[in-house]
């Protein structure tokens, strides 16, 4: 009984952590595209199905302000700026399991 509470336990962890980062990226898609497949303002790579590891690395470089991929960086830097390093992955996982 105790195994299936706890495996209860992490299959809801795990689909909130999903819906966090759908919710979180809501904000992204204005720019992103719903579908992570939109070139932001005509300047970026669509980022559908990045690396989450890569994205959130840029994600937390845009926050301290130290990358300014095609001019973004001050831009990104203010959309994340309110994302928690938690945050930040789980955007990041979820802008990975786009396809």
């Amino acid at each position: 009984m105790k195994k299936i509470a706890i495996g209860m336990l992490f299959a809801a962890s795990t689909m909130l952590m999903a819906a966090d980062g759908a919710a979180l990226y809501k904000k992204c898609a204005g720019c992103h595209g719903a579908d992570g497949k939109t070139k932001a303002l005509g300047k970026s790579a669509p980022i559908a199905g990045l690396d989450a590891v890569a994205s959130a690395a840029d994600m937390e470089a845009y926050k301290a302000g130290t990358l300014n991929k095609n001019g973004m960086g001050g831009l990104m830097k203010a959309q994340v700026a309110s994302y928690s390093s938690d945050d930040i992955k789980a955007v990041a996982e979820y802008i990975a399991a786009m396809k």
